[in-house]
């Protein structure tokens, strides 16, 4: 038996050999992506659409879009991190988000000091709490949960 199985491994290392030595492989050719698009030409993107293209880095009408960071579960963690901000001169307003069941807690920069806030400093208050996290989300139309 443990014949057979040498003779077998030897026969499929010859034939890996023979099919390496073979012409190399070619290069698939490609349709042309322009046929596949025929009935798709009319869906755009919103950030393609004509408005967009006229004024893009204008925000759209109530639109305005703010940093928020939190998501603690304790509110006491909210506080902290509302404490360090408002020593650095960023303002944040503290609020309480309903999800679900649950209640998470964040705090709204404002968009003067929104600036301040930057990779380095989100970086630097991740790792004190392990818990934070930051999102851009519309200003306006968030569910409280007051």
């Amino acid at each position: 038996m443990r014949w057979l199985f040498l003779l077998l491994l030897m026969l499929n290392s010859f034939y890996y050999i023979w099919h390496q030595q073979e012409a190399p492989l070619r290069a698939k050719e490609v349709i042309s992506l322009s046929l596949y698009r025929g009935s798709q030409q009319d869906i755009h993107l919103l950030s393609e659409s004509d408005a967009a293209r006229e004024n893009p880095s204008a925000p759209r009408e109530g639109e305005e879009k703010c940093l928020y960071l939190g998501g603690f579960v304790r509110q006491e963690d909210a506080r902290l991190v509302e404490q360090r901000l408002t020593s650095l001169d960023i303002q944040a307003q503290f609020q309480p988000l309903a999800a679900g069941s649950t209640a998470a807690y964040w705090l709204k920069v404002a968009p003067s000091s929104r600036r301040l806030v930057d990779e380095g400093l989100i970086r630097e208050l991740t790792q004190d709490f392990s818990q934070l996290k930051n999102k851009i989300m519309p200003c306006e139309g968030i569910a409280t949960a007051d």
